[in-house]
């Protein structure tokens, strides 16, 4: 049997005849949909005997491949001529003049149609049409080639004489891949404790088609035991494809040396890593077009070459491998890293790749996704992730600028501005004047103000197509339970507008100016998500607005991801998610959009004996109205802690305010109360450049003469994902229980989850603050050979539900008063 290889007919035809460079960084999202619209539209004028979407299969040998193309053509016609292949193509560009001024791809794709439809038939010839439509102006114009079958195939295999070298790169690949995946022992000596178990759990969800919830302690080698196993499971092709996806870079760097040990242990896999793009640009101004970068000009002339090149000689493609082979080949790092994504087994990068309707890949076909497991580390910070990015907010500001900046520029533009920002300013001026508590803008109140009211028969209303009635709340702040239909409307029509204004002036000059072209730019992209959401906007959501002084703020704020997080993840084989702090776990499970009855669970216990870490609590209160008391004592705990053995420590905070507050004293006693330990202090920063991070993680030296006293704030970028093994850090103190600012937004989620029949005060409050106190305790034992000491100080860490939420690991605590620290 021939060695095979399958793809689509556009996979194909792009690969063989795409050309030219990449257009400019501005892609209007509006003339994506309005192209569909025309797509669908144009098929409803097809007769009654035509047939759209037409599915298409062959089989073609090539130089001793097999070639499985597969497709569907927009169009199969039947006219008094013959049948026709229709190909229907939208631009918001000028349309071709004539059949020879159209782009080669576009033939190519519609002939590949046309040959397969004739070879299954044993057609003579067929007819092929290009309909090509403008979104702006409707015209239209089609291009009709009567083609016999000697011509038909003659493309077809050119096309495919073009791709057989990348075909016969990626069969080789294929046949090492998965001798190498199937030979691969564990890369190390043994397991750890709890490990085999974790992995075996890994490698059964993958087999079973499943979603798996996994709380694994810190230390147990995480991103191995879910690596490894989805690995073997591809060397039993049993998957196909991974994606690991995290949510800070730092671990993207653990999920990277996982390959490269096993790599070392003779694994042959493709594996890119996807960086963002303002980050790996080459340019110093991200601006993607060939007029303002050379990495843009003829992108699509150079790219085969360079991932014929890159993957026939890389199995590990990290950001440093992708820029090396960028810059030999002259091509955008990012889109070459995007291109090779779709070639690759396995694709290491941030969750919104898979999760964010703005950034997933679009080109990810179901096929694939069925083949495809979904590896989620540090799942805990999904659920807020996906409140981010399932919300969308707007300011009036911005539209009352555009407004005066394009009124004798663009009639459109400013005309549309001023719609948006009068809406926004009625909508002010209403509800400053409202003084009773509920006040309806449009029309009656709803549920006499009740936010989250339902039919009576205890369904949720229908909010999108609700009218609005806003319920103030004073401070300038109003909520409503429908979706403003009206205003979104015209954010539509200003998206319109905009998108025709950024599109003539694409090369970046703009008679209103560069900066209100930028602004222009950044309002675009914010109403094209508000829509977007808009959309999406059911009873998980609430209408935020915020006034103050001449400015309104207005979002769409999402209450609860679980549903949509759910989607986003349909289709994918097996779905992982994992973090040291799953805990409670049906609260994840909840919030994840996973079945507390149906998914897989796991609980793995720590590897390591109570021996290694002491705990202590000191029950001093933390809360708001206390603080001003617990600076001092606070301060205390922490020089004594310090100064009674030597070692390095990291004093995490729930705040800036806070650490700063307590950092004053804690200095003055160091000097006032100077101690045989030499000790140096380093504090966080609001805004750290990656330099600057990497050089605070870096001061904590093992075996250092001094002891470094790292001050830090919980939920930040080192509480989580840092990895300082041994004596590179032996002291953690906590200050306070996490809980997030009490605000509107986490008071929204509370009297929702107590809607739905769930803790509130827990989901909003209690679960996402603890979960930053286990991130933040967990650096400390990080191996075998660690110890360490941990002190949380709050009074609550004795109280319920917070008690019950501490580890099995820190159960032994002592408590203990500030002057017995010892």
């Amino acid at each position: 049997m021939l060695p095979s290889v399958q793809l689509s007919v556009r996979q194909l035809v792009e690969y063989a005849y795409r050309s030219g460079d990449i257009v400019s960084g501005f892609r209007s999202a509006a003339a994506l949909a309005e192209g569909t619209r025309i797509h669908q539209s144009l098929q409803t004028e097809y007769g009654p005997q035509d047939e759209r979407e037409y599915e298409l299969k062959t089989g073609l040998d090539y130089e001793g491949v097999r070639f499985l193309i597969e497709g569907r053509c927009d169009g199969l016609l039947h006219t008094d001529e013959g049948v026709m292949i229709d190909e229907i193509k939208s631009t918001a560009g000028t349309l071709p003049e004539d059949g020879d001024m159209a782009p080669v791809v576009h033939w190519a794709q519609a002939i590949c149609y046309a040959y397969i439809y004739a070879l299954d038939r044993q057609l003579d010839e067929m007819r092929v049409r290009l309909t090509y439509v403008s979104t702006t102006t409707d015209e239209r114009r089609a291009f009709v080639r009567v083609l016999d079958s000697s011509m038909l195939r003659d493309t077809v295999l050119d096309a495919v004489r073009l791709y057989a070298p990348y075909a016969r790169m990626l069969i080789q690949h294929t046949e090492r891949k998965l001798a190498s995946a199937k030979a691969l022992a564990f890369p190390f000596a043994q397991y750890r404790e709890g490990q085999r178990k974790f992995a075996g759990a890994v490698y059964q969800a993958v087999t079973d088609g499943a979603k798996l919830f996994a709380k694994a302690p810190t230390g147990i080698g995480k991103t191995m035991s879910t690596l490894f196993p989805a690995v073997k499971a591809i060397g039993e092709e049993r998957l196909a494809h991974l994606f690991y996806l995290t949510a800070k870079t730092i671990t993207r760097t653990a999920a990277e040396d996982a390959f490269r040990l096993m790599q070392e242990s003779g694994l042959h896999m493709h594996s890119v890593t996807l960086t963002a793009k303002d980050k790996i640009c080459f340019q110093e101004e991200v601006r993607c077009s060939k007029e303002h970068c050379p990495y843009a000009e003829g992108y699509y002339d150079r790219i085969n070459d360079a991932l014929l090149d890159m993957l026939g000689n890389e199995t590990m493609m990290t950001r440093t491998v992708i820029e090396q082979y960028a810059h030999k080949h002259r091509v955008c790092p990012f889109e070459m890293s995007l291109d090779a994504a779709y070639a690759s087994d396995a694709i290491i990068g941030d969750y919104n790749y898979i999760f964010d309707p703005r950034i997933s890949l679009k080109r990810m076909f179901e096929e694939r996704k069925k083949q495809t497991a979904v590896l989620v580390d540090e799942a805990h910070n999904l659920v807020d992730r996906g409140r981010e990015m399932y919300s969308a907010a707007m300011n009036k500001d911005a539209y009352l600028q555009l407004t005066r900046a394009y009124k004798s520029v663009n009639t459109g533009v400013h005309k549309a501005a001023k719609a948006v920002n009068d809406w926004l300013l009625e909508l002010r001026k209403s509800l400053s004047q409202d003084g009773d508590g509920a006040r309806a803008v449009e029309t009656a109140e709803i549920g006499g103000g009740d936010l989250f009211a339902d039919n009576g028969d205890g369904s949720a209303p229908e909010r999108a197509n609700m009218p609005v009635s806003w319920t103030t709340l004073g401070n300038g702040q109003a909520v409503s339970q429908a979706m403003p239909a009206d205003l979104i409307t015209l954010i539509e029509s200003f998206a319109d507008e905009a998108a025709q204004e950024l599109a003539s002036s694409s090369d970046g000059a703009s008679a209103a100016g560069p900066e209100a072209a930028a602004l222009l730019l950044d309002t675009y992209y914010a109403a094209q998500q508000l829509t977007r959401i808009a959309k999406l906007y059911d009873e998980r959501y609430v209408t935020i607005v915020e006034h103050w002084k001449s400015e309104v703020r207005l979002k769409l704020f999402c209450l609860d991801p679980s549903h949509l997080l759910r989607q986003a993840g349909k289709g994918f084989r097996s779905q992982i998610f994992f973090s040291a702090t799953l805990s409670p776990m049906p609260y994840y499970i909840d919030m994840l959009g996973g079945d507390n009855e149906q998914d897989y669970s796991l609980s793995v216990p720590s590897p390591f004996s109570h021996e290694q870490l002491e705990v202590k609590i000191m029950p001093l209160s933390t809360r708001y109205r206390d603080r001003d008391r617990s600076y001092q004592p606070i301060a205390r705990a922490l020089y004594e802690m310090v100064s009674a053995q030597a070692g390095n420590s990291l004093m995490f905070f729930p705040s800036y305010d806070y650490m700063n507050h307590v950092y004053e004293p804690f200095m003055s006693l160091l000097a006032s109360e100077p101690t045989a330990l030499s000790i140096r202090t380093i504090v966080q920063t609001g805004v750290m450049s990656e330099e600057e991070r990497e050089s605070f993680l870096a001061s904590f030296q093992a075996g250092s003469t001094e002891s470094l006293v790292g001050f830090a704030v919980m939920g930040g970028i080192f509480s989580e994902g840092v990895d300082l093994v041994g004596d590179r850090l032996t002291g953690v103190a906590v200050v306070g229980v996490g809980l997030p600012q009490v605000g509107l937004e986490r008071d929204m989620i509370r009297d929702y989850c107590e809607r739905s029949e769930r803790s509130g005060f827990d989901y909003a409050y209690v679960y996402p603050g603890m979960n930053k106190v286990l991130q933040a305790g967990g650096r400390l034992i990080r191996s075998e050979k660690d110890y360490g000491r941990l002190l949380l100080i709050d009074d609550r860490y004795l109280a319920q539900p917070y008690n019950r939420l501490l580890p099995a690991e820190w159960r032994g605590y002592t408590v203990i008063r500030v002057n017995s620290l010892n």
